[in-house]
């Protein structure tokens, strides 16, 4: 991610349109505000259209995705919100199930960048909202964008779960050729 990696993948391009949907739960709003320019900004550095959708917490925000993904045409999603520590374990809960739940989804091959912000304090809150510094929303906007390439590589999925049939061919990792094996 931006800001905590020295390794720089760039911006990946693209042949056709990218439309990605930006989910945000602006608890604290200046954090918020923060979060949604640096990734508006990465998105648009890379040509992508985007649209945002509001929702009441960071453990909506994987809901919110899913619903989308099921009923929309995004190709990807940026992730974010704001979670800091306070005197209870609902902290630990909201950070959990939400990265939990990112993850599946992820796992079920949808694009996400997850720049969900989870600290101590609002310091570092600040710190990691902040373009200029750690930027984690303009590195989940980066995230994306690379899953929307990969999976875009691979081709959509050829079936074989459940009912549907298993394509003729099967895709090699790898295999910049494009040949495939029956």
């Amino acid at each position: 991610m931006a800001g905590h990696s020295d390794n720089d993948l760039g911006l990946p391009s693209f042949d056709r349109p990218v439309k990605i949907a930006i989910v945000i739960a602006p608890y604290y709003t200046a954090i918020a505000e923060a979060q949604l320019a640096a990734a508006k900004a990465v998105l648009e550095r890379a040509g992508a259209a985007h649209e945002t959708i509001e929702v009441p917490g960071s453990l909506e925000i994987p809901t919110a995705i899913g619903i989308a993904h099921r009923l929309s045409n995004f190709d990807g999603y940026v992730a974010l919100g704001c979670v800091i520590r306070g005197a209870t374990s609902h902290y630990d809960v909201v950070v959990n199930e939400s990265a939990r739940a990112l993850t599946m989804l992820g796992l079920q091959g949808v694009c996400i960048g997850n720049g969900i912000i989870t600290v101590e304090t609002r310091e570092q809150a600040e710190e990691r909202a902040d373009a200029a510094r750690l930027n984690t929303a303009g590195g989940a906007a980066e995230a994306a964008l690379h899953l929307v390439a990969l999976t875009r590589r691979f081709g959509k999925p050829k079936g074989g779960v459940g009912f549907k049939p298993r394509s003729e061919s099967i895709e090699i990792a790898g295999d910049s050729e494009g040949s495939s094996t029956a």
